[in-house]
């Protein structure tokens, strides 16, 4: 019986493709393909552990609050005399009698169900009102605060470039980043870090900037910085508290270039909404200048010469082309919930990720030459056969992390360890199944076609369990236990291959169709 050609031609296929995927790696010049990515503790990198300001994102939705609280007391025409916030979670409203604070209590449980009314006082015919926010309000804040700040970096980091890098939630309020193979960490670390908080605010122009700058900044104003074209020096402006919109209604934002001077400047885009109130803004106020301000510093502060529709805007300032690409890529991320501070800041050189390399190949090296030489040995023949399939199964599984971008890690190395194990264990199996057909009397083919087809199931079944478990561990592992679940999976997948299907191949290839009396086994 001679083999069946298509076998043949899948397996040649496997091993060109392989190779083909697995060179780039060792020398990017013959073939131009993405290399295997290697993990910080091979390649070398930054290791950041940041802390989110929690406290300060209950603060800023305190703020929103009297935002909103002050904005619906107008439309339900309730006399006020002012709303304030009082700390990260208190507000203070004071109403002018108790009949507008009857109407303010009927319509506070449906809109503002998230404060409770911590205390009453009513003086002079005043109504002081301390609302507070629930301390489940608080709690999920705090929670949905670092979740949103976990995604916000993910996607910064994820337009910086930054191949497989390892993020996530550790403790409370921190995050852990490990970012393989980074060559600028001051510039990742500004990018990370950068809350981007962009807002739109009008510049108090009826009021004096040197007497703001001397201390005596006027009630609903605000005394905030800019620099200069130059860079040297900063400039100051007045500015209205109140915020008309923000760079939560953001869709894109990206790098252009002006025509006269070529210096780059970003262009922003708004959502439908975001566009109807720009352009309700710049229609209320022409002639007025409103200033671009991000993370409390103002970029610009223009003239509205008209109304503008189309809901598009420019951010112009002295910006380098990475400047302006870095602030493109933050503003598309969206605003951080609250600052972030780094805690712990590791860098690994490449020096300690080469010596990892080193010993892991030669652990698996020697491993392997161990495995190889004993195979050959005790089963002889059918032995280098075993040698060769398991030759074929490292060769797809540098393949598969070449292919699926996948990180290699030092964990990631012992699970190819243990995957040639296992691989080994597989072509044992089928050996001394043949080995009981021979002894039965069966010929060296009939032997050989029970033996694979006999220890077939009971190599699934062993196999089946293991890629469960690795599984389970790619899904919840982090870290170095993702990076031993992915090389241990795509190497239990392989070996299936190689044991069941390569090795049946070279073996019927060899002894079909020949009257070979004994096999070598």
């Amino acid at each position: 019986m001679r083999p069946i050609p298509w076998k043949a031609i899948i397996v040649f296929s496997a091993v060109i493709i392989s190779a083909i995927l697995v060179i780039p790696t060792f020398n990017n010049d013959i073939w131009p393909y993405k290399q295997i990515n290697l993990g910080l503790d091979l390649q070398g990198g930054m290791h950041l552990v940041m802390e989110v300001d929690t406290d300060k994102a209950v603060e800023n939705r305190t703020q929103r609050l009297v935002t909103e609280l002050r904005d619906e007391l107008k439309s339900e025409r309730i006399n006020y005399h002012s709303v304030s916030k009082k700390n990260n979670s208190e507000i203070v409203l004071s109403i002018a009698d108790n009949d507008n604070y009857q109407k303010f209590k009927d319509f506070k449980e449906d809109r503002f169900s998230e404060l409770d009314l911590a205390k009453t006082e009513t003086k002079e015919g005043t109504t002081q009102v301390i609302l507070e926010l629930k301390e489940n309000e608080v709690k999920n804040i705090k929670k949905l605060s670092v979740a949103q700040a976990l995604e916000t970096i993910r996607g910064r980091i994820d337009e910086f470039g930054v191949s497989e890098p390892d993020i996530r939630k550790t403790g409370e309020n921190r995050i852990l980043i490990q970012l393989p193979g980074i060559d600028d960490p001051e510039r990742a670390k500004n990018l990370i870090g950068k809350t981007a908080q962009l807002e739109f605010k009008l510049v108090d122009e009826e009021n004096s900037v040197s007497k703001a700058v001397e201390g005596r900044v006027p009630m609903g104003s605000e005394l905030t910085y800019g620099v200069s074209d130059t860079g040297t020096s900063k400039t100051p402006y007045l500015l209205k508290k109140r915020t008309l919109l923000t760079g939560e209604y953001l869709t894109n934002a990206r790098v252009n270039f002006d025509t006269q001077f070529n210096d780059p400047y970003v262009s922003i885009e708004f959502n439908t909404k975001g566009a109807r109130i720009f352009e309700r803004i710049t229609g209320e106020n022409t002639q007025k200048r409103l200033a671009i301000v991000l993370d409390n510093k103002v970029y610009s502060a223009p003239v509205i010469q008209d109304k503008i529709s189309g809901g598009r805007a420019q951010i112009t300032g002295s910006f380098t082309v990475e400047e302006a690409r870095d602030l493109a890529i933050v503003l598309r991320a969206g605003a951080l919930p609250a600052p972030v501070k780094i805690i712990e800041e590791r860098t690994v050189g490449p020096t300690l990720g080469a010596d990892s390399i080193k010993q892991g190949l030669i652990s698996m090296a020697v491993g392997g030459i161990v495995v190889i030489l004993f195979m050959a040995v005790y089963y002889s023949a059918a032995g280098i056969i075993a040698d060769i399939a398991l030759l074929i199964n490292i060769l797809l599984i540098g393949a598969g992390l070449a292919a699926f971008q996948a990180t290699l890690t030092l964990p990631g190395i012992a699970g190819i360890i243990l995957t040639i194990g296992m691989a080994v264990d597989a072509n044992v199996l089928i050996f001394e199944r043949i080995r009981e057909e021979l002894r039965l009397g069966m010929s060296p083919f009939m032997a050989i076609s029970n033996g694979f087809d006999r220890a077939a199931l009971t190599i699934l079944d062993a196999n089946v369990t293991t890629l469960i478990a690795a599984v389970v561990l790619f899904q919840f592992g982090t870290g170095p236990v993702k990076g031993f679940a992915v090389t241990l999976t795509l190497g239990i997948l392989s070996s299936l291959f190689t044991a069941l299907f390569v090795s049946r191949i070279i073996f019927e290839y060899i002894y079909s169709g020949k009257r070979i009396k004994k096999i070598h086994i």
